[in-house]
């Protein structure tokens, strides 16, 4: 007989079986990726992680199904991916086997996990270090809780007949990188005649809600390290973006008539970009920015050769008089940026904001709104345009307001009843939120909101909206979307919260 070498002898073996015959691939289902998809993963994942090392045989296709029962032919898909990929070698006649030569790929096991930061070979951008330790809180769909839109069924219907008009999967392209014509065309007639905002369709940049526009702006306004002038406290949104940016922030004062312009004569510090603006209704305080003061803001943009930010941000719902002007609409030099956005005012999950610039920085936006967005998703502006050209919008808003009023005076009850010993709750003219104050009950308004939130209530506490001035505590309670149960509930549950706090 033939004497037999080592090597013939183990291929021979590994023909015969080896350790990857006890291998059992766990296989979900259902599940929605798919089982062939399942199998090959877990093989890579065994050749990799070395469970399946080089040179070993793979049960055959036949055995596979048996043992792992599963059908004959996904396993041979598998096996068909693995040698695609080079984590295999089919050998005719003989079988499939676990590749040789592979390097030492990482698999993330607890052992040689690293904390991003922990390893130069890990680093990550400034800018994402910014990100993590500036943190975003995603709002709750919980009494109190700011920005919520409940329609009624009119609204809704119309928004979904207008929605299944532009759902034609025949064709498409890309589109106009400032938004749809249409849309631009009725926002700038709608801000013409409520805003009194002065611009032209090609003027105006669709965005995805204010807060890409706030983006936007600022990597065009302000360079890294540049300095840009916020009301103190600030609009949260508004501070992350501008910080992510790169920017370095100024608090500017705010009292009982928005941004106390007097503080801003007297800024003495780098030449800014950028001052930052919520005039009409001020976020979080709720003040209004008075004509006297907005003509010195804009003649100080003017003589500090900065520009204005805007944030127009819930000017539909005023619910004493008439909407004040727009502070755009005073600008005779051109100095103003003006963003708003339909989240409120429709639906936040449509995305449809707007950013409108002077005439000189449209050539600039537009060179840079593509690198950023390349182009606004054109459905929900389509739709949107529509419920402005075919008239719809102003009797919604009217709807939208009394039902709002009715949600703001029955919780403005509720708290006089249930909370003004602990709450100072001035009744809003305008905005979706009531701005409440301490009675001296209380001082620590982060301790207030956490215990909140443990009932199911979200209170937003005004403090951490401050950038230099003395927080003064607060808090904000949104009434938009607020149903008559959800006040009652809400109240009993916050007025528990405060008689445990100031035992």
């Amino acid at each position: 007989m033939r004497a037999t070498s080592v090597s013939d002898s183990q291929a021979r073996s590994l023909r015969r079986e080896s350790a990857a015959a006890g291998f059992l691939p766990a296989i979900e289902t259902p599940s929605p990726v798919p089982a062939v998809r399942q199998l090959f993963v877990q093989l890579r994942d065994g050749i990799v992680a070395g469970r399946l090392q080089p040179g070993h045989r793979l049960p055959s296709t036949r055995t596979a199904s048996r043992e792992w029962s599963l059908s004959r032919g996904l396993v041979a898909e598998a096996y068909d991916m693995l040698i695609a990929e080079g984590y295999a070698l089919g050998r005719h006649g003989s079988g499939t086997y676990v590749a040789s030569g592979l390097p030492s790929i990482p698999t993330g096991t607890s052992e040689g996990h690293q904390a991003v930061g922990e390893s130069d070979s890990r680093a990550i951008s400034t800018a994402a270090k910014m990100a993590m330790r500036i943190g975003t809180a995603l709002p709750l769909q919980a009494p109190f809780t700011t920005g919520r839109v409940i329609h009624d069924a009119r609204t809704a219907s119309l928004l979904k007949r207008l929605t299944l008009r532009h759902l034609d999967y025949t064709h498409d392209g890309y589109r106009e990188a400032q938004g749809e014509a249409a849309l631009r065309e009725a926002i700038a007639a709608h801000l013409i005649a409520s805003r009194g905002v002065r611009c032209e369709p090609g003027q105006v940049f669709i965005t995805s809600g204010t807060q890409q526009a706030l983006d936007l702006a600022v990597r065009l306004l302000a360079s890294p390290g540049q300095t840009v002038l916020v009301e103190d406290p600030c609009y949260p949104p508004a501070r992350q973006a501008f910080v992510f940016n790169g920017a370095r922030l100024a608090g500017i004062q705010v009292d009982r008539d928005g941004l106390s312009t007097q503080q801003l004569k007297a800024y003495d510090g780098p030449r800014p970009a950028a001052v930052y603006v919520t005039p009409s209704h001020q976020y979080p305080s709720g003040s209004a920015l008075p004509l006297a003061r907005r003509l010195e803001l804009l003649s100080f943009a003017q003589e500090r050769g900065c520009w204005i930010i805007e944030d127009d941000y819930d000017s539909e719902f005023r619910y004493e008089g008439r909407p004040i002007t727009s502070l755009q609409g005073l600008d005779a030099t051109d100095r103003v940026l003006y963003l708003g956005t339909f989240s409120k005012a429709l639906l936040p999950g449509i995305r449809v904001g707007y950013l409108i610039v002077p005439h000189d920085l449209v050539a600039t936006f537009r060179a840079a709104r593509p690198i950023v967005d390349r182009f606004p998703a054109p459905l929900h502006q389509r739709v949107v345009a529509d419920f402005l050209n075919e008239g719809y919008f102003p009797a919604h808003l009217r709807r939208l307001r009394e039902r709002y009023r009715a949600s703001r005076d029955f919780l403005a009850r509720l708290l006089n009843e249930r909370l003004s010993e602990h709450l100072i709750a001035p009744v809003p003219e305008q905005g979706i939120h009531f701005t409440v104050r301490s009675t001296g009950t209380w001082t620590d308004d982060r301790a207030v909101a956490q215990a909140a939130l443990q009932e199911g209530v979200a209170v937003l506490p005004v403090s951490p909206m401050h950038i230099s001035t003395a927080a003064e505590p607060g808090l904000l309670l949104g009434f938009s979307g607020l149903t008559d149960e959800e006040a009652d509930v809400g109240t009993r549950r916050l007025s528990r919260v405060f008689a445990r706090l100031t035992r």
